[in-house]
């Protein structure tokens, strides 16, 4: 197996605090490796120094001479007044994009005379082919206008115009930081899909705990400035994780039995040891600093419990909101319980923010009306983040919203900076200045600010985008104790399994369907009911075939044609041929034998490797149709 990446003793802190030093460990081909740690240990900056858009204090970053990388931003940046199309073709060459995008703006056109001479230039760039690949990608990315400027687009726009910008370079390794963040449930899934199935060699940072399972092979862990490695996926990474810390418990023991015996050894009188040997003492010295070693998992305490809440929640009463033509809700009734846990699933830009500001009344409906019970006590997370004015400190932001915090109906006091302690901010972190948080210390700020108030109702709107996998964890055991109501609009699919009782499903046009189960009961109520539809229409063209009827055409989301079917089938068989052959080959070399035809079986492999890339493609392409 070829090795794509050397990483070697890296080290990198800002001012005085290490991230991580002497990370060292290679990436080879095929692999899909997902890195998770703590907020702030140095995640993203790792994946910036591998990518080249920061210097590491010490190390080395080597690749192998002939492979193309491609980089993924946690925020995407693109040139200013640029359109999506314009983003998309970006790294294209300049004929083949001067030709996609003299082809699209004949067809935005209609103008036939225009359309024929784009499609002559389209011939003579040969760029059909990539104009098929870039029309595919961004209509299963949900990428409709193709002259919309990059800078208006939503947060969930731009990762999906980044991706497919990313997607349509062919990269041989892909560099992806939290490719997940602010994509709706259905694209995750596809991108889910898409990588598991591609033979991309990945290294990826996401808080997606389904992600990581499903499409990783490796873990890598930074944890104490260190980094562990997990061959697996993210289940197998968790015991493994478990067995390494009580070892390493163990261990520590061990080791402090030990320097107990030896602190008494050189507490004696110097006449005692003066003829001992000197490795005596230095070795107790080494000992006291690998005991000094701290295995305490510093966790946010959310021991915040729920204020009193009546029987009365709230009720909605035929609820109307649009703006424009488009329908946000269309006579949404309903009767909230008390305990009631909720979820929030629908695609991006269908209203689920909106809904939730209605009843908080931060936004007015057009008509209808909201009765909220007279104890209900709004906690509310918003993925806007934290409204602070960010050129305060964390303590004075904290404190001007209370001097005294109260939990437990007064049987707790805490001060700012003890609260504060428990979110894990330290006295120094205190006295930072809030611009200067990361994103998911601001997560964490914001989520102390939320529980100070002890809240009955909480309302998070996508609260996993900035916060890491242990917190999240922490959270999630949280809420599922919780003893008020709870709403969560997320796309984190084991978020709202671990949470929920039952789902509001946003389908669009002002309908809201109300699910009775977790998110893996709706996917696979969806499953079957695609599954049941697909035998109705079978049976349906097999009673109108022997009735020699006419087919009808109808309005429907178009299925494989017969010449896609057949493509698609010899597609499935060339795959596994060249896959075998691939796996031959590199059998031959990991043999070790004399191999006289060494250069022609590697120019062979390389071009099994580019025919599996183009085909594995179109095969995810066509698959969409079944």
């Amino acid at each position: 197996m070829a090795t794509y990446l050397q990483i070697d003793d890296l080290t990198k802190s800002y001012s005085e605090e290490l991230l991580f030093e002497s990370v060292t460990f290679g990436i080879d081909e095929g692999d899909k490796i997902g890195i998770v740690a703590r907020n702030g240990t140095g995640k993203s900056t790792l994946l910036k120094i591998i990518a080249g858009e920061e210097a590491p204090d010490s190390g080395s970053v080597i690749f192998r001479a002939d492979i193309r990388v491609g980089y993924l931003a946690q925020t995407p940046e693109f040139a200013p007044g640029s359109t999506v199309l314009e983003s998309c073709l970006a790294h294209a060459a300049g004929a083949t994009a001067k030709a996609v995008t003299d082809y699209q703006a004949a067809l935005a056109s209609g103008d036939p005379e225009l359309i024929n001479a784009a499609s002559a230039e389209m011939d003579a760039a040969s760029a059909w082919d990539y104009e098929d690949r870039l029309t595919q990608l961004l209509t299963q990315l949900h990428i409709t206008d193709l002259s919309a400027r990059t800078d208006t687009l939503s947060g969930g726009q731009r990762k999906r115009v980044a991706l497919a910008r990313l997607i349509l370079e062919r990269p041989d390794l892909m560099i992806l930081d939290e490719p997940t963040n602010h994509l709706d449930i259905e694209v995750i899934e596809w991108l889910e899909s898409y990588l598991s199935h591609s033979r991309v060699t990945l290294l990826l940072v996401t808080h997606d705990r389904y992600f990581l399972d499903r499409v990783c092979n490796r873990i890598v862990e930074l944890d104490g400035r260190h980094a562990y490695f997990h061959a697996g996926n993210f289940d197998y990474y968790l015991r493994r994780r478990a067995e390494r810390l009580e070892a390493m418990t163990a261990e520590q023991e061990r080791l402090r039995n030990t320097l107990r015996r030896e602190t008494e050894w050189m507490r004696r009188q110097p006449q005692a040891r003066a003829g001992k040997a000197k490795y005596r003492i230095d070795a107790y010295h080494e000992l006291k600093e690998r005991t000094r070693v701290d295995l305490t998992e510093r966790n946010v305490n959310l021991d915040v419990a729920a204020g009193y809440i009546g029987s009365k929640i709230f009720e909605a009463h035929d609820i109307c909101k649009a703006y424009g033509d488009k329908k946000v809700l269309d006579h949404f009734t309903y009767t909230f319980a008390r305990y009631e846990k909720v979820g929030i699933i629908g695609p991006n830009g269908v209203g689920k923010s909106t809904f939730i500001k209605m009843l908080q009344g931060l936004v007015e409906p057009d008509s209808g009306t909201w009765d909220v019970g007279s104890t209900v006590r709004f906690g509310y997370y918003s993925q806007d983040g934290i409204a602070f004015d960010e050129t305060k400190k964390v303590i004075d932001a904290v404190t001007d919203i209370l001097e005294d915090v109260s939990l437990d109906n007064g049987a707790r006091h805490y001060s700012p900076m003890q609260f504060l302690t428990r979110f894990l901010f330290s006295p120094p972190d205190q006295q930072k200045y809030i611009h200067t948080l990361s994103g998911g210390e601001k997560a964490r700020l914001h989520l102390a600010t939320v529980l100070m108030r002890q809240p009955n109702f909480l309302i998070l709107d996508e609260p996993t985008n900035d916060l890491d996998i242990v917190t999240l964890g922490l959270l999630e055991e949280y809420l599922a104790d919780f003893e008020g109501c709870v709403i969560v609009v997320s796309h984190d699919r084991f978020f709202l399994d671990s949470i929920v009782d039952h789902l509001f499903v946003f389908e669009g046009e002002g309908k809201v369907s109300d699910f009775p189960g977790s998110y893996s009961d709706y996917r696979e109520h969806q499953r079957r009911q695609a599954r049941s539809a697909g035998k109705e229409a079978a049976a349906t063209a097999d009673q109108q075939a022997s009735r020699k009827e006419k087919p009808r055409l109808t309005e429907r989301k178009r299925k494989m044609s017969f010449k896609e079917q057949k493509e698609f089938e010899a597609l499935s068989q060339s795959i596994d041929t060249l896959t075998a052959e691939m796996k031959a080959i590199d059998a031959r070399f990991a043999s070790g034998e004399i191999i006289d035809d060494a250069a022609a079986l590697s120019a062979r492999y390389a071009e099994i490797k580019d025919l599996l890339d183009t085909q594995e493609m179109r095969w995810l392409e066509l698959s969409e149709l079944q």
